[in-house]
């Protein structure tokens, strides 16, 4: 799976929940809820004033070595 700012952060977590602390790690301890499992990563980053691209590139830098 490769990760855009598209893409779902419930998506995400059902593909590898091991990403879940870059998550929480940027203030976004609700991962549970619905509404945040539903948000892309560009619109959590946005209210949480994260830069989109370095999460997207973290996530995807974690899941290539995982393979």
């Amino acid at each position: 799976m490769t990760i855009t700012k598209d893409t779902i952060i419930g998506d995400i977590l059902d593909a590898d929940r091991t990403v879940a602390p870059f998550f929480i790690e940027m203030g976004m301890h609700c991962l549970g809820c619905p509404s945040a499992r539903g948000e892309s990563v560009e619109q959590a980053c946005r209210v949480h004033g994260v830069d989109p691209d370095e999460l997207v590139n973290k996530i995807n830098g974690h899941l290539a070595s995982n393979k």
